[in-house]
């Protein structure tokens, strides 16, 4: 029996010696890598997703992560919360003039991005149940939306609510086009 206690003493030093270790270039790079991330870098697979991982787990919503990320709003929509949000599918900013998605990801054009982005998202969670056709609900942008409701069917300035998901910080409403601040 000792002999057994022997091998496997000396077999798990020997695992333990040999396994990979990371440098401390690659910690710092790591460390730093996450700091950068903030909230929105948190590793969790078994609790239910934040808005911004839902948005990222969709194949459709690829355009509207890309938009967070060039906004650096990422960490935002990250956060507690509560947040409403109407996210648009890919297909709903193909339905854009061509070339505006471009242009709005340059780095100039940061802050239109920002104000687009802020007017899908609104402080609260407004569930369809609690809401009234022709409610306006305040957005993040400072400008509101219009609800319309009719024969069950949720629209928010026209656009079509084709999904509601749910999120640990919030509601996802996903609609089938882009919407867009008034002018001002």
């Amino acid at each position: 029996m000792k002999i057994y206690k022997l091998i496997l003493l000396v077999t798990t030093l020997f695992i333990a010696c040999n396994a990979p270790t990371k440098t401390e270039s690659e910690a710092a790079t790591n460390s730093t890598a996450e700091a950068d991330l903030g909230q929105a870098g948190v590793q969790d697979n078994d609790s239910q997703k934040d808005i911004v991982k839902v948005a990222i787990g969709s194949p459709d919503h690829t355009t509207l992560v890309a938009a967070l990320k060039q906004a650096e709003y990422v960490n935002d929509l990250a956060n507690a919360g509560p947040f409403t949000v109407f996210a648009p599918t890919n297909a709903a900013f193909d339905k854009l003039p061509a070339g505006t998605v471009d242009g709005l990801m340059k780095p100039d054009k940061k802050d239109a991005l920002r104000g687009i982005l802020e007017y899908h998202v609104a402080v609260g969670v407004f569930k369809q149940d609690y809401l009234q056709d022709g409610q306006t609900i305040g957005m993040a942008s400072g400008d509101n939306v219009t609800i319309q409701l009719k024969d069950g069917k949720m629209m928010v300035n026209g656009a079509n609510v084709v999904a509601t998901v749910p999120a640990t910080n919030g509601l996802i409403y996903i609609v089938d086009a882009v919407l867009l601040p008034p002018s001002k």
